[in-house]
This record gives C-alpha cells, sequence and structure tokens, in this order.
C-alpha cells in the first residue's frame, strides 16, 4: 500500500530527523517542508517575523502537489512539514492514505533542543508563537507520539500494524 507520511509539529521536534529516519526504514524519498517556502518566507522567518497564513498559502499548495505526484505513480513518501492548523492539514490530505504522525513534546524539552541549534533560519524565541499556532490532531486525524524517546522507538512506533491508515 502507498502512503504519504507527514511528519508534523512545532519547529525543534524532530520532524526531520524522524523523517529521514522513517524514509531510510522505508527506503524511500523524503523532503523537508522548509526547503519548498518561497525565499520570500525563509527571509522573514531569518529575521525572527513568523509565517502568516497568507504567507503558507503557495508553499502548502506545492506540498499537497508533491503528495499527490507520488500518490499518481504509487510511490510511498514522507515529508517533514508543520502543518501547525487543521486547515493546513486538511490542505495536505489529498486522500484517504496520507499519514499525519504529530511529534509532541514539552515547551521546555523543545526549548533546549532549539538551544543547541545555532544556524537553522527558525529562532528559537519564535518557539512560542508555533506552540500559540499549534491545534493539535486527535486521534482521527493524525497518531500522536511523545518525543522524549529514542529515534528507533520513534520510527518502530509510527511502523506499528495498528497504526496504519485506512
Amino acid at each position: 500500500m502507498t502512503i504519504f507520511y507527514v511528519i508534523m509539529g512545532v519547529s525543534g521536534c524532530g520532524k526531520s530527523t524522524i523523517g529521514q529516519a522513517l524514509a531510510d526504514q522505508l527506503d524511500c524519498p523524503f523532503y523537508d517542508g522548509d526547503d519548498f517556502h518561497p525565499p520570500e518566507n525563509v527571509a522573514k522567518m531569518s529575521s525572527g517575523i513568523p509565517l502568516n497564513d497568507a504567507d503558507r498559502a503557495p508553499w502548502l499548495a506545492r506540498l499537497a502537489e508533491l503528495i499527490t505526484a507520488h500518490w499518481q505513480r504509487g510511490e510511498t513518501a514522507v515529508l517533514a512539514c508543520s502543518a501547525l492548523k487543521k486547515r493546513y492539514r486538511d490542505q495536505l490530505r489529498v486522500n484517504s492514505q496520507v499519514q499525519f504522525v504529530h511529534l509532541a513534546g514539552s515547551f521546555d524539552l523543545i526549548w533546549q533542543r532549539m538551544l543547541s541549534r545555532p544556524g537553522h533560519y527558525m529562532k528559537a524565541d519564535m518557539l512560542q508563537s508555533q506552540f500559540d499556532t499549534l491545534e493539535p490532531p486527535d486521534a482521527h486525524e493524525a497518531m500522536t507520539i511523545s518525543i522524549d524517546q529514542q529515534v528507533a522507538a520513534i520510527v518502530a512506533e509510527i511502523l506499528q500494524p495498528t497504526n496504519s491508515p485506512g
């Protein structure tokens, strides 16, 4: 079965790390949603200015196109994307085989991780705005996994048969 995994959550929760590890396990492509932001968005975030819905619209459209293209080719893939609001997730859920995985952790744990990420354009002081924006998905919308465990354990939890979509 073709599944497109969207690893979601606030900045610093480990989306890219978990997404890459999951893609490696599945031997499929991994995409970092940050790579699909237009230059204007990157400049805005680099200046410490949070994005608004208008900024995110073309970015989400590009990601939905990516998901659709993989689904049409019958290819499993993994995408790391914040997908903080339900309407963003609704836009990315192009079919029933899109599986959202919400990486959840406390503000303090993620804050400490962000402080140790020099050079990343998302500044640690923007973390509160991410938590404020987050509309946590319910169990029908996404599996929620605690980030307070090892990468291999998180990937194993994602791949449990009881967590398959459909």
